[in-house]
């Protein structure tokens, strides 16, 4: 396959707006060809000619880029110290908190958020989830899971809030209705304001570093001043001071005011 990488992303810019030259152009790159051949191509632009003529192929081509398997409540010991030690302060000084999931993928973060919330018998809550992959959102916004992929919920508040249809799950409409879900690219569009709480886990790992300082910053922005920001467990963030931020636990980053 002839290097025409470089190329071939700035037509998906011309075409889709997203700029895949901020994620690291290996991993990507490796993805990328990968999907090509796989549909029997060996040149960037033969496969650019395929999936500009269809839709439904650039549509694939995408979900294949933004593709985030996920699953409720990962990294349980990380949702534990959120119960146990972020939100009771958070509630402590806000009669409502504005919850961002900001790569919501199929919508387990966002759920598994309501849910805690249930759990804790706090009500006033906004939950707003985001991602770039629309088929992604209508997923989320169907509910319906695998049994592995809700492995991680609570048994009581699994039998309260799930549906079981033989090895599935559906999320019942009274969780469904508290999260908002909202298309958004976390590169080019305006980030919501006054969040208390931005979940943002296993994104920022595919950026480049410039795209992720610009995240950061625009984090900053987005939260009120005694909000906090929760990432992935690969995501620890080097010198957080630098972008407004202090570590008050691992993965939680607390705005410091200007």
């Amino acid at each position: 396959m002839q290097d025409k990488y470089g190329d071939f992303i700035e037509k998906i810019k011309k075409i889709t707006g997203i700029d895949l030259s901020l994620y690291k152009e290996k991993q990507m790159k490796r993805r990328i060809e990968s999907f090509i051949k796989r549909n029997g191509f060996e040149e960037y632009e033969d496969y650019y000619r395929f999936i500009k003529e269809d839709k439904n192929r650039l549509r694939e081509f995408l979900n294949y880029l933004t593709i985030n398997v996920s699953e409720f409540f990962r990294n349980p010991n990380q949702w534990e110290i959120l119960e146990k030690e972020i939100l009771p302060e958070l509630i402590s000084k806000n009669k409502i908190l504005k919850i961002w999931s900001s790569a919501c993928a199929s919508g387990e973060e966002p759920y598994s958020v309501a849910l805690l919330f249930e759990k804790i018998n706090f009500k006033n809550i906004e939950i707003l989830a985001t991602d770039i992959d629309e088929d992604a959102i209508e997923r989320a916004r169907e509910g319906i899971y695998n049994e592995k992929i809700v492995a991680n919920v609570p048994e009581d508040l699994k039998k309260k809030f799930f549906i079981k249809r033989d090895d599935e799950y559906e999320i019942v409409d009274e969780i469904k209705n508290k999260v908002k879900f909202k298309k958004l690219n976390l590169l080019t569009d305006p980030f919501p304001k006054g969040i208390h709480l931005i979940l943002c886990r296993n994104v920022l790992i595919y950026f480049t570093e410039e795209a992720k300082d610009s995240i950061y910053r625009k984090f900053y922005d987005s939260l009120t001043d005694d909000g906090v920001l929760f990432v992935g467990s690969t995501e620890q963030i080097i010198m957080p001071q630098k972008y407004g931020y202090y570590s008050i636990k691992s993965f939680f980053y607390k705005k410091i005011p200007k």
